[in-house]
């Protein structure tokens, strides 16, 4: 009896277990892989999480008989091949672990592809493999166009509204998806990436929007702002980083061996970004010859996977070298090429930074030639195209420039332009501020007014061979035509002959854009003289030596007038032609009191036709023989201690200033920008242990230089 009851008891044990098994869902045993994707037109995300013990360092992925892949994209420390099979193998030498995730992003010749797929963990072995449907985003309506003229029902950008960007990793040159929440309802915004705005849209009855956007394909691959703005001006931003459009899986691996950035005829001074083509994963080699066959230079560079290279710093030709022919043999290891350049010099004005990149806090210099005996207005701007300092400089007997900014510890970084113009002539100098500069985009028109018979010629300067985007604004702020596609020599320049047959007289705008860089110039159409009445004003009767002066006015609208600055002598020092706009107004910003002004009462006159208005301004300026230091007691500051007062009167750009022991030994160092009025008045503290003694203060600016002594007690 005992042994069949005991034979039951294990035979009901073993079938109460079975249930059990059956019964429990498979998900609580299943630790694999997880795999998600989300589909935007022919760009499928797909996501895989690590949910196994097992460490992931490879994945495979393919696609049915009806999909093929065109390019992909994986996130850093990722590498990807596609085999002649069409299989596309991601591998990577930082393993994925538990509970991590990775992204990959793929583009197929059709929408929402089934990609099959397998994860290879750290021991070659299979560790889960299925397949993925891409997820689709609710269906919205593209709306890529800019527009004007909004209208704001109330406030737009509140203190809650968030948006985002899909995918968090997009490339320059993809389409976006752009969603967010808590906005003004039922308003316009417009969408912006830094400064280039590139569309517009709609929020609903509930302050929502979800709207699809195209970053522009030749937009950097760097840190980016992407904005929301209202109509008051108000924003709402995200920073992310671009990544380099797309990896695109190679046709051909003979990848020919070319190099731009290298034009045939090179002045002193000129900034060059040289890069090119050759054998991928490889480096490319360039050997530098004179005439006479003398090496004097050899640059390497990396050549990545897709067969592109750079070199890792831009090239600015000195000052002082010879003029003649060069060459440079550029190899791949392939195959060769010979280039062959021309320094000469048919330039008036040759300016150069002293180095290519600076620090925060120092100072920057720049010095080159120009005309003898003429002025030259200089102008910096920041990489915003905020003007930070400008002068009009008179041009001694030797044609030597040098020019200084100091800059701060809480200076923008970026590119700075140094903006030197005279007479007719006017050059771009570019030098970088905490990173090395990148080459902007600039036009220019070849004149301000032109008839509607006229066909406008456009310059441009920029990168070697890079692709510039033209749009015109008309008068009433809206895009005029298409965006027109403009392409640069190897000399970084190029001409537009802009047709105006069908231009309504009025003020446009010209805005060219390369990625997030843009410049604008405003030209006018069908203006005419002598129409009226003209009064004008500044918004002050007297100015200092450097300081800015702003001309307003009234006139009829739409008038073309000349404005022209006189100094005491009746000499011209500015003239510049300007208009008033469609309600008549005036607004003349870009004149200024040159550093070396005289006193007196100077003149502006605003002429259109036969109608005229002139106004004085009195200009003051105190004449010194070089530079004068004075230094007196300061008050004591609590917690720092005594003080002396330094002021020194005469002086221009940055003001570097040494305070000297009677021992030789250079006790402190400073450095000061000196006002528009050429001065300096700063306090100095005296360090604790100071010896009681005469002390010498030395000064030197730009220009000139000067010193005194005094007693610290």
């Amino acid at each position: 009896m005992n042994k069949p009851s005991m034979r039951g008891i294990l035979l009901s044990i073993v079938l109460l277990f079975s249930i059990a098994l059956i019964s429990i869902p498979p998900d609580v045993y299943a630790q694999g892989i997880n795999a998600e994707s989300v589909g935007l037109e022919e760009t499928t995300i797909i996501e895989f999480t690590n949910d196994s013990d097992e460490e992931i360092n490879s994945f495979r992925i393919w696609l049915g008989a009806d999909f093929n892949f065109k390019s992909f994209k994986t996130e850093k420390g990722w590498v990807g091949e596609k085999t002649p099979q069409g299989v596309i193998i991601f591998t990577t030498s930082e393993s994925i672990k538990k509970g991590e995730s990775v992204k990959f992003g793929v583009k197929t010749d059709n929408k929402n592809p089934g990609i099959n797929w397998k994860a290879i963990d750290i021991k070659s072995n299979e560790q889960d493999t299925g397949k993925v449907l891409p997820k689709e985003l609710p269906p919205v309506v593209e709306n890529t166009e800019i527009k004007s003229g909004k209208t704001s029902t109330g406030a737009g950008i509140l203190s809650d509204s968030i948006f985002r960007i899909i995918p968090e990793k997009p490339n320059a040159g993809s389409s976006i998806r752009v969603t967010g929440d808590n906005f003004g309802a039922s308003q316009e915004f417009d969408f912006y990436i830094d400064n280039s705005k590139i569309g517009s849209f709609e929020t609903d009855e509930n302050g929502h929007f979800m709207t699809t956007m195209k970053i522009p394909e030749n937009q950097d691959a760097e840190r980016v702002d992407f904005k929301v703005k209202d109509s008051d001006g108000e924003e709402k931003k995200i920073s992310l980083r671009l990544g380099q459009v797309e990896n695109r899986i190679p046709i051909a691996e003979n990848i020919k061996l070319t190099i731009k950035g290298i034009p045939d005829v090179i002045h002193r001074g000129d900034f060059l970004e040289i890069s090119g083509t050759g054998k991928p994963n490889s480096a490319v080699t360039a050997e530098i010859k004179t005439e006479d066959g003398k090496i004097i230079n050899s640059r390497t560079a990396e050549i990545d996977a897709k067969g592109n290279w750079k070199l890792a710093e831009p090239i600015i030709i000195p000052l002082d070298t010879p003029f003649g022919k060069y060459s440079a043999t550029i190899t791949d290891g392939r195959e060769n090429i010979l280039k062959s350049w021309t320094v000469e010099t048919d330039k008036k004005i040759i300016i150069a930074p002293s180095e290519l990149k600076f620090e925060l806090g120092e100072i920057m210099q720049f010095n080159g030639t120009a005309v003898p005996n003429k002025p030259i207005e200089i102008v910096l701007e920041d990489p915003q195209g905020k003007e930070l300092f400008s002068d009009i400089i008179q041009v001694d007997e030797s044609g030597f420039i040098e020019f200084e900014y100091k800059t701060e510890q809480s200076s923008a970084k970026g590119t700075y332009t140094l903006i030197a113009t005279q007479e007719k002539d006017t050059e771009f100098i570019y030098a970088g501020l905490g990173q090395l500069p990148t080459i902007p985009v600039n036009l220019e028109f070849d004149k301000l007014n032109y008839s509607t018979a006229d066909t406008a010629m456009i310059s441009f300067t920029g990168k070697a061979s890079e692709i510039i985007s033209l749009l015109i604004i008309d008068p009433s702020d809206k895009p005029k035509g298409d965006t027109i596609s403009i392409k640069l020599e190897p000399d970084g320049t190029a001409e537009y002959e802009l047709d105006l047959s069908g231009y309504a007289s009025g003020v446009y705008s010209a805005v060219a854009s390369k990625g997030s860089a843009q410049s604008s110039e405003i030209f006018t159409v069908g203006l005419q003289t002598g129409s009226g009445e003209i009064q004008i004003n500044t918004t002050k009767l007297s100015y200092a030596p450097g300081d800015s002066v702003l001309i307003l006015g009234d006139t009829a609208k739409n008038v073309l007038l000349t404005v022209t600055m006189k100094d005491p002598d009746g000499n011209i020092v500015k003239e510049r032609q300007t208009f008033s706009d469609k309600n008549g107004k005036i607004s003349e910003g870009s004149f200024r009191i040159p550093s070396e002004a005289k006193s007196g009462m100077w003149t502006i006159t605003a002429k259109s036709g036969s109608n005229f208005d002139t106004i004085e301004i009195e200009v003051i300026s105190t004449v010194t023989e070089g530079i004068q230091i004075s230094v007196q007691k300061g008050a004591d500051i609590p917690g720092y201690g005594k003080t002396l007062q330094i002021k020194i009167v005469g002086v221009s750009q940055t003001v570097n200033i040494d305070i000297i022991s009677e021992e030789g030994e250079i006790i402190e160092s400073l450095s000061f920008q000196a006002s528009s009025q050429g001065e300096i008045n700063q306090p100095w503290i005296i360090p604790k242990d100071t010896e009681p003694g005469t002390y010498t203060i030395k000064v030197h600016d730009a220009f000139t230089s000067g010193e005194t002594t005094f007693e610290i007690e």
